[in-house]
């Protein structure tokens, strides 16, 4: 199976198409996920919907808006505000994390395999097949 972010922004107004796309696959969507970390002291989150993978193929997207969210447990917040609204939509909890900011990686592909391994670990995503 081959498991990969797809990045849509840092979720200033790329978030529309976050919860959009969200609707039109509502059926597919496997967890809603909040990252969050702390960038330059500013604690910040990343929104994450997990889709269940497809039939044909065995990609699974992963879609994120990254590290331009407030923290939502720390600011009140629009933006987290439509993703809770968008959770509700779809009868889902959001699932919250603490990891560490994309800005400690060298590469934004490693970052993405950290946290791929972070979700993993959780049972959020389905081992390799």
């Amino acid at each position: 199976m081959i498991q990969r972010f797809i990045e849509l922004g840092e979720g200033y107004s790329d978030i529309y198409e976050l919860i959009e796309t969200t609707k039109a696959n509502k059926e597919r969507v496997s967890n809603l996920i909040a990252l969050h970390t702390k960038i330059n002291e500013k604690d910040v989150t990343s929104l994450v919907v997990i889709m269940q993978p497809t039939e044909l193929g065995n990609f699974q997207a992963l879609y994120i808006c990254r590290e331009g969210v407030p923290n939502p447990n720390v600011i009140d917040n629009k933006r987290y505000a439509l993703f809770t609204e968008l959770a509700t939509y779809l009868n889902k909890e959001i699932i919250q994390l603490e990891v560490k900011p994309s800005s400690m990686f060298h590469e934004l592909d490693l970052y993405y395999q950290y946290i791929i391994g972070i979700l993993r670990l959780n049972h959020y995503l389905p081992i390799l097949q």
